[in-house]
């Protein structure tokens, strides 16, 4: 990696909003990109049912997601820069909490926290660039997925119809490539300083 790629996202903070199987996945791809900081949000704990999708194991069911996931984030780069928050957001914390973030990743399950975290940081963080998801569940149809920038603040990924239904869940092909996406696009944003990147990211590192 050229030092001035490292250098940019060595400088960068990312919020993750939810880690499940979007956010335990954007997580890791940011880490092995050696990203400065992760702010790593969730209040639920892993269950069986997590692993055919999230980015777990056996061993760490019943664990605080938020703990597992900085624990497996550490095997892949022990130096990782990582802020824990094990709380359930709403508006009146998400400002708080992503306070220092530069970019945040939208990684909810439901339509109405989906939602509830892009309204907050549209109108409440001016200058933080939101990158969410819309329509992911089944399988088959990768090349539908896509990222757009709908906003000049919000980039949205996904096909924008293939919401969770009765035979229709989420698996582990599709969701990961939405969460790659969301990754690469933070990515892209940050490389091209379409948001303004932290300098406090650097720091702990």
């Amino acid at each position: 990696m050229a030092p001035h790629v490292f250098f940019e996202l060595k400088s960068a903070v990312v919020g993750i909003a939810g880690l499940g199987g979007l956010g335990s996945n954007v997580a890791v791809a940011l880490t092995r990109l050696k990203t400065g900081k992760l702010i790593l949000v969730d209040f639920d704990r892993v269950e069986d049912s997590n692993l055919n999708r999230q980015n777990y194991f056996h061993d760490q069911i019943g664990r605080f997601k938020v703990d597992a996931t900085a624990e497996n984030l550490r095997r892949v780069w022990p130096q990782v820069s990582l802020v824990e928050h094990i709380v359930r957001l709403n508006p009146e914390n998400i400002v708080n909490i992503f306070a220092e973030a530069d970019v945040i990743a939208e990684c909810f399950d439901r339509a109405d926290q989906k939602q509830m975290l892009v309204e907050t940081v549209l109108s409440k963080m001016p200058g933080k660039v939101v990158v969410s998801v819309s329509g992911l569940a089944g399988w088959g149809a990768s090349n539908e997925i896509v990222t757009r920038q709908i906003h000049s603040r919000l980039i949205l990924i996904g096909d924008g119809v293939s919401g969770l239904r009765p035979g229709v869940p989420l698996t582990a092909s599709r969701v990961g490539v939405a969460a790659y996406h969301q990754a690469n696009a933070i990515v892209e944003l940050l490389m091209n300083h379409k948001v303004p990147v932290s300098v406090q990211g650097s720091q702990g590192t």
